[in-house]
Order: C-alpha cells, then sequence, then structure tokens
C-alpha cells in the first residue's frame, strides 16, 4: 500500500478478516484472455487504488494513454476491498499495498494474487525528543511501537536493526514483544495504536512512528535518529506492488504500466506525494513471488 499503505497503512488490525494467503502459486505462463487487460478505450484496464486524488496517477493515466493503454481507476478506503475486487474479477490490477499485506489476505481467503511489479517501499523511523542519536538511549529505555500486527513486527525489526534489542531467533515478518530476549536488549517496548506513538514522544526515550502521522506530529523524516535499510531483507515484506491475478503474471500490458509508473516524471510526483520517504523498487516478479511466498508460509506457520 502505498506509505504505511501506503504507506504501509497496512493496519493487520483490519487486516484480521483478510490476512490470508494461497501458498505460493505462482503465475501461469499463459497471457490472460480477458479482454479488460489490453487496455482499449472500450475495454479501460481497470486499477484500484487508494489515493487517486494525488497528482502522480493523473499523470500515470495520461502516460499510459500516450502508449495507447486506456486506464480506468477506481478509488478504495477501505484496504480489504481492491483485493476482493481483483479475485471477484471486478478489477484487473490493484497498487496500493506491501507484500505482507497480500500474503495475509491469500492466506486468509484462499486465493492467488500474485506480484507484477514493484513500487516503492518507505523507511519506518524510529524519532525522539530527548536522543540525538541511537547511542544515547539508555540501558533500560522504554521504546513505543505501534501496536498493529504489521507495523508492530516491523518496529521490531527496526529495533533489532538499531542494536536495540534482540528479537528470539532473529525475528521475522510477524514477530511480536514476546519475542524479544530481554537480557540481551537494550531497552522495552510498550506497544500503542500507532496513531498515539508520536504523542508518546513525551513520555519514552523513543517512538517508531509510521510515516503517515510523522507530519501530523510536526516532525520530518529527516528527523528519524534510525530508519530502516530500504535494501535490507527485513524490509523486502514492506515492498509495495502492483498485483493481478495469477492468470495475468505475464501479462505483456501489465508489465508496460509497470514500467510507466517508474518514468522519472511519475515517480517525482510519487516521490514529493510521499513526503520524499519513497525508495523506489524494480524487483522482478519471479524475486516478489519468491518473498511472498516465504511470507505466506510463515503465517501459516504462525496460525498452524
Amino acid at each position: 500500500m502505498s506509505r504505511t499503505t501506503s504507506r504501509t497503512r497496512l493496519a493487520w488490525t483490519a487486516l484480521a478478516a483478510t490476512t490470508a494467503l494461497a501458498l505460493s502459486a505462482c503465475a501461469s505462463g499463459s497471457e490472460s484472455t480477458d479482454p479488460a487487460a489490453t487496455g482499449s478505450a472500450d475495454d479501460p484496464i481497470r486499477i484500484g487504488v487508494v489515493n487517486s486524488a494525488e497528482e502522480y496517477w493523473d499523470l500515470f493515466v495520461e502516460a499510459a494513454a500516450a502508449e495507447g493503454i486506456t486506464v480506468e481507476l477506481e478509488n478504495f478506503s477501505d484496504y480489504q476491498l481492491p483485493n476482493q475486487g481483483l479475485t471477484d474479477g471486478d478489477l484487473d490490477l490493484n497498487q496500493f499495498q506491501h507484500l505482507q499485506f497480500l500474503a495475509g489476505y491469500n492466506v486468509n481467503s484462499g486465493s492467488d494474487l500474485v506480484p507484477v511489479g514493484a513500487t516503492a517501499v518507505y523507511p519506518l523511523g524510529l524519532y525522539s525528543t530527548q536522543h540525538a542519536s541511537v547511542e544515547d538511549i539508555p540501558e533500560g529505555g522504554e521504546v513505543a511501537i505501534p501496536n498493529d500486527e504489521t507495523n508492530q513486527a516491523r518496529a521490531l525489526l527496526v529495533l533489532q536493526e538499531a542494536g536495540l534489542l534482540t528479537l528470539e531467533g532473529g525475528g521475522n515478518s510477524f514477530s511480536t514483544p514476546a519475542d524479544v530476549v530481554a537480557d540481551e536488549s537494550r531497552v522495552t517496548v510498550t506497544p500503542v495504536d500507532a496513531g498515539q506513538t508520536a504523542l508518546a514522544l513525551t513520555d519514552v526515550d523513543a517512538s517508531i512512528i509510521n510515516n503517515d502521522f510523522v507530519g501530523d506530529a510536526g516532525l520530518a523524516a529527516e528527523d528519524a535518529i534510525y530508519s530502516d535499510d530500504p535494501d535490507a531483507a527485513a524490509a523486502e515484506p514492506y515492498i509495495n506492488i502492483w498485483v493481478a491475478r495469477a492468470d495475468d503474471a505475464d501479462n505483456e500490458v501489465f508489465a508496460q504500466l509497470v514500467d510507466i509508473f517508474h518514468t522519472p516524471e511519475i515517480e517525482a510526483a510519487a516521490q514529493e506525494a510521499s513526503g520524499g520517504t519513497a525508495i523506489f523498487k524494480d524487483n522482478a516478479p519471479d524475486e516478489l513471488q519468491g518473498i511472498l511466498t516465504e511470507i505466506e508460509e510463515n503465517l501459516q506457520a504462525n496460525q498452524g
């Protein structure tokens, strides 16, 4: 999802009804027979998004039209609906989520939606009004983290990457505070609602704050005393993606749309919309599918 949805706004609290995954289901090699997949004026390619008012989407639609591809955007405010719409055939593509969110939908719904291209990673930052650096955070310090499942696990991985705590078994995108190895950790964590992590700054040594709430707190991304490495393995589940049905995994028009998104003008507009936080990614679909499969297997193991 762009940003925590996008920008990863991947609230797994909302994901309770849709967290799931279809065990890998790598796409078939055949091309889609759906006429809408051609992007003609009579049968436009229908793309589900959650932020169609952003300028970069207008630029994207215009750029696609210049290449002879007609695009129709469908805007959603409920993050569960674009995947269901794709599964039901009401959409041809969607672009609003990261791999972790898609894994949850697939596993819980028994679907086999697949990634056909990457967009960006939005680093998750650690902020403090009391300490100028991670090194200044004292032994026994307290850090507020988001309490929703997706962002909580990622926050724990960020803190481990920063050297502030250790997670049992190295942690993964389903880790919880129960996985913190206390005698190997410098800080304790306090889960709070994601929207409250910025407000908690006055009461704790530091907070992990989702991108969506950084500006509201009067902060900027560059104020973070630590952010996760967008190229690290721990960030892979949070790569935002283009998603299609498995039968459309090799659709050439869809691949062309992914390329159009990554043209300089559109990336620049998307970067502005992200507040300068986007790190654009160009992972190949088969690499993205491999990451997705691993997340799905971890999720099934955790549910088992």
